[in-house]
């Protein structure tokens, strides 16, 4: 069967099933006898309709049935199967506090989560990125963190270390078995969702997930008065564009020049 076959080539490459098995146990009712050919808009509306009777919400719906578009290009790029997805809810916009922060890297039961959290926030890097890091990219001597080039069109870059950062990755430096910067029992680490989950639920703050860390340092930045152009940078956004659409509310200065040009 092609899916049982996608996540097994998933377990193959060193990448989590995890989230592939959990929608398969959705999907596999409507969709687990068909053959690609059969896979069409109005089985998918129709499968979307029984999926918010249970209780399921458009975000969640579109995951799932992404996981079976992702599955089936894997095995054929032009797969005859046709795929509606209900759109996706615009996110919900969560900061933390530099006090829920730090109670929630407090909160981390294990060295590879709390050095996460820390370099999630210093280097205001998605989480496949700072999963990603290895440690012939981390240069103590110039204080610099590279996040790498750009992948699939979002710039990464080099970061400065700040002084939380390096005091965390040269304890995990000293103690380190492989390449990873993450790592646990000595192998790289694939997810870091369900012990996040925990460690936020132990921490007693909001619910938030990792990619909150990245929205948190974008706006503490903005809020300190950080050039916008400069915070887009150290975001990789393709555009200062992008950085004003989202955290310029935040900035203390945003538009005031414009203003006193106002003034009579």
């Amino acid at each position: 069967m092609i899916y049982a076959a996608y996540m097994a080539d998933l377990q193959e490459r060193g990448k989590s099933a995890d989230r592939a098995a959990f929608a398969w146990k959705r999907l596999a009712d409507t969709f687990g006898n068909m053959r690609p050919d059969q896979v069409t808009r109005v089985l998918c509306r129709r499968y979307a309709v029984e999926r918010r009777k249970a209780g399921a919400g458009d975000g969640t719906i579109s995951t799932e049935l992404g996981r079976l578009a992702t599955a089936l290009r894997w095995a054929d790029k032009r797969t005859p199967a046709v795929i509606e997805r209900p759109a996706k809810p615009e996110p919900k916009s969560r900061w933390l506090t530099k006090d829920e922060y730090r109670a929630l890297r407090d909160a981390a039961d294990a060295d590879h989560l709390r050095l996460f959290i820390v370099l999630a926030l210093s280097t205001a890097g998605r989480k496949s990125a700072v999963l990603g890091l290895t440690w012939d990219k981390i240069d103590f001597e110039r204080g610099l963190i590279d996040l790498g080039g750009a992948v699939g069109g979002k710039g990464r870059g080099q970061k400065p270390m700040t002084t939380e950062a390096r005091e965390a990755l040269t304890v995990a430096h000293s103690v380190r078995t492989g390449a990873s910067v993450i790592e646990y029992g000595g192998k790289p680490v694939a997810s870091i969702d369900k012990a996040f989950r925990s460690a936020v639920t132990r921490a007693r703050i909001e619910h938030c997930g990792p990619h909150d860390i990245r929205r948190s340092a974008a706006r503490w930045m903005v809020e300190d008065g950080v050039p916008m152009a400069e915070v887009s940078r150290y975001l990789g956004h393709t555009s200062t564009a992008v950085t004003e659409r989202v955290y310029a509310v935040f900035s203390p200065t945003y538009l005031r020049g414009a203003a006193q040009a106002l003034e009579v």
